[in-house]
């Protein structure tokens, strides 16, 4: 497929008209519709249609559009990257991250790929979907999930995190400890908020699940835990089972560890069109490391 084809066409799907494409990506509207001619020529089908105010995509091109954008993003990522190889690690790593991850958990992580590589630099952002943020501003994504991304990833498994509920043992004082998933009823439930999943629906260890009405629902795990230290509630959230800077280790003591929780595999992953990067191979290599004895 062209390239500058493909460009075009999402250009124009995504402005709505030729001239806006046109003024976009500083061409004149008779190269963009030539380019959309000869792409629809080599599909065989329609890709966009007229409307009063500019063209939409057909069904095909809704489908092209969407997997197009990904084909760009990925060789807009790599074109960036190869002048890399066979160098030693420089440059700027984009790294993206689950909201909340605690801070004393990436501190040392960070701090140990500064010290092995000083001129490797790290641009480093949260999302509450990091596989949904564009591939070209991603080098490394964390994530939650048992199996591995869809689409062109290489991914691992680095870390278990045991997901289940936490209180504070003031709360559990004040308010009584649950005995029973019937008891959490009658209690202040937070929820940790997982990509494309129902915060208020919640499994026990046997597989089977049922519903609550959480007071707070948050993709942000380290605000929860908060909420929990403060003795606001009871909240279910992935545990690395690390102790919280400045307090005790059994500050937040587990409830109904026997029957409510489930284990969520943390990744990490890398578009594959940069999996032989310097950059990338040895702080895959390091946090692998690092987490896996954790």
């Amino acid at each position: 497929m062209d390239l500058e084809e493909l460009r075009a066409f999402i250009a124009v799907v995504e402005s709505g008209s030729f001239l806006g494409a046109a003024r976009r990506l500083g061409v004149s509207r008779t190269t963009l519709r030539r380019h959309v001619a000869a792409l629809e020529s080599r599909a065989g089908v329609p890709l966009v249609e007229s409307i009063r105010n500019g063209v939409s995509p057909t069904p095909a091109g809704q489908l092209l559009a969407r997997q197009g954008r990904t084909m760009m993003q990925e060789a807009s990522a790599l074109l960036a990257s190869i002048r890399e190889v066979g160098h030693e690690p420089s440059g700027t790593l984009q790294v993206v991250l689950p909201v909340g991850l605690p801070p004393h958990v990436l501190t040392p992580i960070f701090a140990a790929v500064r010290s092995a590589y000083p001129r490797l630099h790290v641009h480093c952002r949260f999302s509450n979907d990091p596989l949904n943020e564009a591939l070209v501003d991603v080098d490394i994504a964390a994530h939650f999930g048992e199996d591995p991304p869809r689409g062109h990833w290489i991914s691992h498994v680095v870390l278990r995190a045991r997901q289940w509920l936490i209180a504070s043992r003031t709360y559990l004082e004040r308010r009584g400890t649950p005995r029973t998933v019937h008891d959490l009823h009658h209690h202040e439930l937070f929820a940790w908020q997982a990509p494309g999943e129902d915060a208020r629906v919640w499994r026990t260890l046997k597989g089977t699940s049922f519903t609550v009405e959480p007071s707070l629902i948050a993709t942000d795990i380290h605000f929860l835990r908060s909420c929990c230290i403060a003795g606001l509630g009871i909240a279910l959230v992935p545990d690395a089972l690390l102790p919280d800077p400045g307090l005790d280790a059994d500050a937040l003591v587990p409830v109904l560890p026997d029957l409510v929780g489930q284990e969520r595999p943390l990744r990490i992953s890398a578009p594959a069109a940069l999996a032989d990067i310097p950059k990338i191979k040895v702080v895959l290599d390091s946090v692998r490391g690092m987490l896996g004895e954790l």
